[in-house]
């Protein structure tokens, strides 16, 4: 696979400081055309929401059948031919930067293509059907919002069939999650099948429309949401639960490496390379697991010393588990704490970042009818869904972890602040987990820094946090290339973190059936970390956290050797930041 040195990354990123406005050449020219023409493709494709879409709701949902998907890995095939025939080194040094970027995501999505990766619809942490619901949760402003968002509705049961022909095929080649990972998932379509129309998630834009459009108007719509809903949108969850019950769970597969899919060495691999932009292998992160785990069980031992807590670390994760101190006894305090933690991080803001992004965020719950298999907690623009299900397991020591990860300066900051930036290509708003699951987790520990973790018991949340996401490294690459079982990973999760009996069977199943996206989190953080200790030790005095944090956020998501490269121009530009 053709890649980009972070040396020559480097260099290229330290010529661009002399060219604050890189004039075009040629060979940038020929980037563009190949860049601009593929993304608009990608947006005629429904593959990508566009710029100026605010709402992104369409008429119909988006073609997933086996010819579209054809077309789709033959397009990328051409696209990643014309890009090899690039010379990179004529590059400005700007567009360089755009390159590598770009080159990564086209090689990652033809990947999945290759692999069919649209067969597996679904894991046990998220699925086609669940994520419809998510459209209900944009903003709508128009009739013609509305209508077509009426029109999407009766689109769900072509929709629904094609994914089923899609599992289907996956089906009989043995490519699918594993059977273990699939029990109760039927659940959120069973809150479906048996709910009033009124009562689903698909209604909820109906009940309070904007005044601008008239009564009589908004009557007949909300009249053919319903029809749409009681006629398409529940029939087709109706016969995909059909077929999830006595069809695809009872038949997928019973392994539970990736290793052990089709062609399932060089499969796993792909995913290695899509979720940590790097090329180590599965041993290589197995033994980086198992030595950061060593360094993070010593700092535990430091706050259970703290503390004074007489016994070993597995009597003092059953204390943690089991003092109700710990647990807030019902949801609204869960998120009320949640809450207080995202405000406390504001007060502190401005010591740590230059540039603030204009986005707020809420803190929801999550949905339900997800809420039984979902993670913890989930953070994006706009939104800090916290779990509220079970709150037995979730401990009240972890929540400034979580929120600083989810919330801000995590995924609902970082986010925001990259989608403001101007001048960029469209394809630079793509997500990079190893970039934005290694700053989330790097927020962790910042937290540290920032005062906000008030007792030693929050210290050894924030740290059970850093061994969960350090032995996802063990626990991945044990389960998808060294036979690991169930058992065997969840029983490493018990031992090693604070995690409750509940989160640790849903984490191990979402490691099972999505391979490799739990190695991004721990080697994000390295790298970053590693990029900070180089700043400091090369700029001394001169180190400023402020322009040190704005200039890896002015990036964007971006892979890990682009990061690596931007922090050496930092260092040579004397710790200016980017404003």
């Amino acid at each position: 696979m053709k890649r980009l040195s972070a040396a020559f990354l480097a260099a290229s990123l330290c010529a661009a400081q002399a060219h604050a406005a890189p004039k075009s050449n040629p060979t940038d020219d020929q980037f563009r055309a190949v860049h601009t023409q593929e993304w608009q493709w990608r947006l005629s494709q429904r593959l990508e929401d566009a710029e100026d879409d605010t709402s992104g709701i369409r008429a119909t949902l988006p073609k997933i059948d086996p010819a579209t998907q054809l077309v789709r890995q033959r397009y990328w095939e051409t696209t990643l031919r014309r890009l090899d025939g690039i010379d990179e080194k004529k590059l400005s040094p700007h567009e360089r930067i755009n390159y590598a970027v770009y080159r990564a995501q086209i090689a990652a999505l033809l990947e999945n293509q290759r692999f069919r990766e649209y067969e597996k619809p679904l894991n046990a942490d998220s699925s086609f059907w669940s994520n419809l619901t998510y459209e209900a949760r944009k903003p709508f402003r128009t009739a013609a919002e509305y209508r077509a968002y009426v029109a999407q509705l009766n689109d769900v049961p072509r929709y629904f069939d094609d994914e089923m022909a899609n599992m289907r095929a996956g089906l009989a080649r043995g490519f699918t999650p594993p059977k273990v990972t699939l029990q109760g998932r039927d659940q959120s379509l069973v809150a479906i099948v048996e709910a009033k129309p009124e009562d689903t998630p698909f209604y909820q834009p109906f009940k309070a429309m904007a005044a601008t459009i008239p009564a009589a108007e908004q009557a007949g719509l909300r009249e053919a949401a319903l029809a749409a809903i009681r006629t398409q949108v529940i029939p087709a969850h109706g016969r995909l639960l059909k077929f999830m019950r006595e069809e695809y769970v009872p038949r997928a597969t019973d392994n539970l490496a990736a290793e052990r899919l089709p062609d399932g060495k060089a499969y796993y691999q792909s995913k290695i390379v899509e979720y940590t932009t790097t090329n180590l292998t599965a041993d290589a992160i197995h033994q980086v697991g198992l030595a950061e785990m060593a360094k993070i069980r010593a700092e535990m031992a430091q706050v259970m010393k703290e503390v004074k807590f007489d016994g070993d670390l597995a009597a003092f994760l059953h204390f943690l588990r089991t003092d109700p101190r710990f647990y807030a006894k019902t949801p609204e305090e869960l998120l009320m704490r949640a809450a207080w933690i995202a405000k406390k991080f504001d007060a502190k803001a401005e010591q740590y970042f230059g540039r603030l992004p204009r986005s707020r965020f809420a803190v929801n719950p999550v949905p339900p009818e997800q809420a039984p298999y979902y993670t913890s907690g989930r953070g994006g623009p706009g939104v800090y869904l916290v779990n509220t299900y079970n709150l037995p397991a979730r401990a009240l020591y972890s929540l400034p972890a979580l929120t600083l990860h989810e919330s801000a300066p995590g995924h609902a900051f970082q986010m925001p602040l990259a989608l403001e930036q101007q001048g960029r290509p469209a394809f630079r708003n793509a997500y990079i987990s190893a970039y934005g699951e290694g700053w989330a987790l790097y927020s962790e520990r910042l937290g540290t820094e920032m005062g906000i973790y008030e007792t030693p018991y929050e210290v050894f949340g924030m740290l059970s946090y850093q061994a969960w996401r350090a032995s996802r490294l063990v626990v991945d690459t044990g389960i998808h290339a060294k036979g690991w079982t169930r058992e065997q990973a969840q029983r490493y999760l018990m031992e090693n973190t604070a995690l409750s009996a509940h989160e640790v069977e849903t984490e191990v199943d979402r490691y099972i059936s999505w391979p490799g996206q739990a190695l991004s989190y721990y080697l994000g953080e390295m790298a970053i970390m590693d990029a900070r200790r180089r700043a400091e030790a090369a700029l001394g005095t001169k180190f400023d956290i402020r322009a040190f944090h704005d200039t890896v956020l002015e990036l964007g998501s971006v892979p890990l050797p682009v990061l690596a490269a931007r922090i050496d121009r930092f260092i040579a530009d004397g710790g200016k930041g980017p404003y």
